[in-house]
C-alpha cells in the first residue's frame, strides 16, 4: 500500500485527541519528591525557560520545546526521576501596554494568553509536570519575589541611590545597561534610550563579580562557548592601577595652588603615565559638577544636557565626532609633576571606574581624536617602530620601547613597565595595582504598574523601613486602562490611597515605593520555586532545592546569554551565602538553540514571511512538526523553514507506524534466533543513540532511527516477515526512540504492539554487546580523491596488510595506471587514500 493511500488510516488529529485524555488519566510525567530525598533514585532536573504570555506558541517554542523533551524522555528511559516543570513568566511591558490600548487590567490579557499556551503546550505533548505550574504576577508568587528582595536588602545587597540612567521615553521607565540594544534603542519597543537623573534601586551584583567571572572556568566545558563568552566580556574582568590625581584650583581668579579633593581613575596602562597630557571626567558625573569653575559651570550644564540625548552606544561609538568642555581645573600628574588640564567629554561614561580617566593621546584613538579636536599635547611614550602619532594622528597601540618616561626609558618588557609604574605609585603612595570590572550594579527600578510592588515604605522619621515580611504580599493596586498610562513617574504613585500606609517601625504616616521590580528579578529564581510551587511558609523547600539542585540541563536562546543568566547566577550565590542552598551555579549544563527563520530572515509580519504554528499543526500534525523541527539541524543552528519538509517527515511517521501493524509475533517473546542482521542493526541503533542524545546530536538520532526503520522493512519484505522476533524487537526500539521525539506516533506504534500505554514510561533497551560486534566492514579506497574499490575486510586488520590489500586490487592498479605512487594514507579499518 503506498504513502498516499494510506494516509487516511492516520488520522493525526484523531490520534491526537485520542492520547491527551490518556496522558491526563496516567500523568506520567508527574515527579516525585520522596524518590529523590530517599535516594531511590538519581535526579534530574531538566528545564527550559519558561515563555512570556503573548499570544499563542510559536515556531521558536515550538523548536526548543521539542528539543527539551528529547532530552527529558531519554533521562526517563535510563531510570533518573525527572523534574521537568513549566511555567510562565508573567510580569511585563506587553501586557501592560496592550491593557492601556484596550482600557483592560494587564491581568486580562496575560491569564487568557496563559491558557492558550497552556492548551498548545499540553497538546504539543511536551512531558511537563503539570502539578508544578506557576505564574510570576500571582500574588502567590510574588510574595515570595518580595521576601527575597528584602533579603538582599538586610545583607546589604539591596540599595537605593541617585544616578543617570537610561530612560526610555516610550515605555516611560528605566532600562538596565543590558536592556539597552547595541544601536542604542530599548530591546522591548526600539526608542532612542536617553539619560535621566532618577533615585532608583539596585542589587549589588558587583559585590559577586570576581566570583561570577571565576565560575565561568568551571562552566566552559558544560557551556556552549559563546554564552561563556558573553558572560566574560559583559562581566570584563582586567586588571591595572588605581592612580590619584591631586587637583588644583583654577590659577586665575583663585588662590595659587589651592588643592581640590584629589581624584581616582582606573588604569590597565600605569605605564603610560609619563604619555598622559591631559584628564577627561564623564560630562554627566557628578564629579564634573564638582570640578568645574564657576566660570565653565554655565557651559558645562548645556553640554551635559546635550550629552544626555545620546545613548551609551552612542557615546562609545569611534567615528563620533569628540565634543567636550575645559572645567577650569588641572591635575598634577603623580609621576612626572605636570599640570594636566581637566575636561568634560561625552565618550567617558559616568558608570565605568570612577568617572573620569588620564588620556594617553599618543596611543589611544579616542583620546588623540579628542587632542587633534582641542588642540592638546600628543607625546609618544611607547616607540613601536611605527610613525610618531603627532604626524600622522593614528594612535601606536602595540609593544615597543618606552621613551619619555623617566625610569621607564630603554625598557621593551610591557610586563615589567607596568610592575614598575605600581612600584612607583606605591612607593609614592599615589596609587596601588588592582582589578576592575565592566559589570555594573543591577538597576532593578522600573516606572510601570505591571510588576512586582518594591517593599519598602518611606517615613520622614525612619526613611527606608522594609515592610514586615508578615504583611507580604504588597499586593498591586487595581488600575486599569487610562490610570496605567506612565508619566515619566510610576503610575502606582496616583493610588493615593495605595501609597498611603503607616510606619511600621514608628506607626507615623509613610508612603509606599511606587517603583515595581524588573521582570529579570522574578525569573532570576523561579526554577527555585518549581521544586515547591505551592509552599505557603517559604520561597521554597530547602530540603528539595538540595535534593533537586542543581539543574542538570538548561535550555534557551542565545538572546538571554547576558541578562537572564547573569542575574539567576548572582542569585544563587547570594542565596547561597545566606545559608538556603548549598550549590553555587544554578545550570551545570547550557544549551542554547538557534532560530528559526524563513527564506533566510527572521521572521516578521512586516517582512511576510512568518509562518503560523497552529496552521502548521492543523496541516501536518504535532508530531511531523517536532520531527521536522529536531532532524532538520544540529540545536544551536538556525532552522529556515522554507527549507524543511514536514510532509515528509509525516510520511515517514507513516511508514514507522505501519511496521507496528507488520509485527505478528507475541509481545514478550525473546528474540534470540531472530534474523542476526537486523538484530545488529537493531543493537548498534541503541548504543549510538545513546552517544547522540548525550552529546546533543538529536538530528542524527532522528536519522539513525530512519535508518533503522528502513532496515526493518527491508528484512520484512526480504522474507522474514512479521512472525520474526527480530523484527518485533526493532520495532519496538523505533517506538522508544520516537516517542523522544514523535510522542503520539509512538504511542500509536506501541499499542499496536500489543503493549499497555505508556511507551514514555519502559526503559531503555538493553544491549546485548556481542550483537555490536562486526564480521566484517567496509574499507573505501581512493585514488586521486575519487574512490575506487570497496574491500570487504575484518575489523581487526593492521594498516600494513590494509595497504597491500588496496594496492593490489584490479580496480586501484588500472586507476594509478604506472603512476608513482607518492603517499598511502591508512584509516584502520574504513579507509585508504592513494595519493599519485
Amino acid at each position: 500500500m503506498s504513502d498516499e493511500q494510506d494516509a487516511t488510516t492516520y488520522d493525526v488529529r484523531a490520534v491526537e485527541e485520542k492520547w491527551q485524555p490518556v496522558w491526563d488519566r496516567l500523568d506520567p510525567f508527574r515527579a516525585d519528591d520522596d524518590a529523590v530525598l530517599s535516594g531511590a533514585r538519581e535526579k534530574k532536573y531538566a528545564l527550559t525557560m519558561f515563555p512570556y504570555p503573548s499570544g499563542d506558541l510559536h515556531m521558536g517554542h515550538a523548536e526548543v520545546f521539542a528539543l527539551h523533551d528529547v532530552i527529558a524522555r531519554y533521562w526517563r528511559f535510563r531510570g533518573y526521576e525527572v523534574l521537568n516543570p513549566m511555567g510562565w513568566d508573567s510580569f511585563g511591558l506587553p501586557a501592560e501596554n496592550a491593557a492601556i490600548r484596550n482600557d483592560t487590567h494587564p491581568a486580562t490579557y496575560t491569564y487568557a494568553n496563559i491558557e492558550t499556551q497552556y492548551e498548545s503546550m499540553k497538546r504539543y505533548g511536551v512531558s511537563f509536570d503539570w502539578s508544578r505550574r506557576l505564574h510570576t504576577s500571582d500574588p502567590e508568587y510574588y510574595r515570595w519575589t518580595q521576601w527575597l528582595f528584602l533579603l538582599m536588602h538586610e545583607r546589604g545587597m539591596a540599595y537605593r541611590k541617585n544616578s543617570a540612567v537610561n530612560w526610555c521615553p516610550q515605555d516611560q521607565t528605566v532600562l538596565a545597561n543590558e536592556q539597552v540594544l547595541a544601536d542604542g534603542t530599548c530591546e522591548r519597543c526600539g526608542a532612542v534610550v536617553t539619560k535621566r537623573e532618577l533615585t532608583q534601586w539596585y542589587f549589588r551584583t558587583t559585590a559577586y563579580a570576581q566570583e561570577l567571572y571565576d565560575c565561568l572556568d568551571d562552566l566552559q566545558d558544560s557551556w556552549i562557548a559563546k554564552v561563556v563568552n558573553a558572560q566574560r566580556n559583559w562581566i570584563g574582568r582586567s586588571e591595572g592601577a588605581h592612580v590619584t590625581f591631586e587637583i588644583e584650583g583654577e590659577i586665575e581668579g583663585e588662590i595659587e595652588g589651592e588643592v581640590a579633593e584629589p581624584i581616582t581613575v582606573f588604569t590597565t596602562r600605569p605605564d603610560t603615565l609619563w604619555g598622559a597630557t591631559f584628564m577627561v571626567v564623564a560630562a554627566d558625573a557628578a564629579l564634573a559638577s564638582s570640578l568645574v569653575t564657576d566660570e565653565q559651570r554655565p557651559a558645562l550644564e548645556a553640554y551635559v544636557d546635550d550629552v544626555r540625548k545620546a545613548s551609551d552606544i552612542d557615546r562609545l561609538a569611534t567615528d563620533r565626532p569628540k565634543t567636550g568642555v575645559f572645567l577650569g581645573r588641572y591635575a598634577i600628574n603623580p609621576v612626572s609633576g605636570e599640570r594636566l588640564p581637566i575636561w568634560a567629554a561625552d565618550y567617558v561614561l559616568a558608570d565605568y571606574g570612577t568617572g573620569a580617566i588620564m588620556a594617553v593621546p599618543a596611543h589611544d584613538q579616542r583620546d588623540l581624536d579628542f587632542a587633534k579636536a582641542f588642540d592638546l599635547p600628543v607625546r609618544m611614550v611607547v616607540d613601536t617602530g611605527e610613525p610618531d602619532p603627532q604626524e600622522t594622528f593614528v594612535a601606536t597601540t602595540g609593544d615597543g620601547t618606552y621613551v619619555n618616561s623617566g625610569p621607564l626609558d630603554g625598557v621593551s618588557d610591557k610586563a615589567a613597565g607596568i610592575r614598575a609604574a605600581i612600584d612607583i605609585l606605591a612607593e609614592r603612595g599615589t596609587g596601588s595595582g588592582t582589578v576592575n570590572f565592566r559589570l555594573r550594579d543591577w538597576l532593578l527600578s522600573r516606572q510601570r504598574y505591571w510588576g512586582a510592588p518594591i517593599p519598602i515604605v518611606h517615613c520622614e522619621a525612619c526613611g527606608e523601613v522594609p515592610v514586615p515580611t508578615d504583611q507580604l504580599p504588597v499586593e498591586l493596586p487595581e488600575l486599569t486602562g487610562a490610570d496605567l498610562r506612565p508619566q515619566g513617574t510610576s503610575p502606582l504613585g496616583a493610588a493615593a490611597e495605595w501609597v498611603a500606609t503607616t510606619c511600621p517601625s514608628c506607626g507615623g504616616a509613610a508612603s509606599r515605593d511606587t517603583d515595581t521590580m524588573d521582570t529579570f528579578v522574578d525569573s532570576s529564581w523561579y526554577f527555585l520555586r518549581f521544586v515547591s510551587p505551592n509552599l505557603e511558609t517559604a520561597p521554597f523547600d530547602e530540603a528539595l532545592a538540595r535534593a533537586w539542585g542543581p539543574i542538570d540541563l538548561y535550555i534557551g536562546g542565545d538572546e538571554h546569554a547576558v541578562l537572564h543568566l547573569l542575574y539567576a547566577r548572582f542569585f544563587t550565590k547570594v542565596l547561597r551565602d545566606a545559608g538556603l542552598i548549598t550549590w553555587s551555579e544554578p545550570f551545570s549544563a547550557y544549551l542554547s538553540q538557534g532560530k528559526v527563520i524563513n527564506n533566510g530572515r527572521k521572521m516578521s509580519k512586516s517582512l511576510g514571511n512568518g509562518v503560523n504554528l497552529g496552521e502548521q499543526l492543523a496541516e501536518f500534525g504535532v508530531d511531523a512538526v517536532r520531527l521536522t523541527l529536531v532532524f532538520a539541524s544540529p540545536p544551536e543552528d538556525n532552522i529556515d523553514w522554507a527549507d524543511m519538509s514536514p510532509g515528509g517527515s509525516l510520511k515517514f511517521l507513516q511508514r514507522a507506524w505501519r511496521l507496528a501493524g507488520d509485527v505478528t509475533s507475541e509481545v514478550g517473546v525473546s528474540p534470540e534466533g531472530g534474523d542476526t542482521a537486523l538484530r545488529q542493526a537493531t543493537h548498534r541503533t541503541v548504543r549510538e543513540a545513546e552517544g547522540l542524545v548525550e552529546s546533543y546530536r538529536f538530528n542524527v538520532l532522528v536519522a539513525r532511527t530512519m535508518e533503522l526503520v528502513n532496515a526493518t522493512r527491508k528484512a520484512i519484505d526480504s522474507g522474514c516477515g512479521g512472525e520474526d522476533p527480530a523484527v518485533r524487537e526493532a520495532v519496538e526500539v523505533v517506538a522508544i526512540l520516537l516517542s523522544m521525539v514523535a510522542p503520539y506516533t509512538a504511542e500509536e506504534m506501541w499499542e499496536r504492539l500489543g503493549h499497555e500505554p505508556s511507551v514514555a514510561q519502559v526503559s531503555w533497551p538493553e544491549v546485548d554487546e556481542a550483537l555490536l560486534v562486526e564480521d566484517s566492514v567496509t574499507a573505501v579506497v581512493q585514488v586521486k580523491g575519487k574512490v575506487k574499490a570497496r574491500l570487504e575486510v575484518s575489523p581487526d586488520i593492521s594498516e600494513t596488510d590494509l595497504e597491500a590489500l588496496a594496492l593490489a586490487d584490479a580496480a586501484v592498479v588500472r586507476a594509478i595506471d604506472g603512476a608513482t605512487v607518492r603517499k598511502v594514507i591508512v584509516r584502520t579499518p574504513k579507509l585508504v587514500n592513494v595519493v599519485v
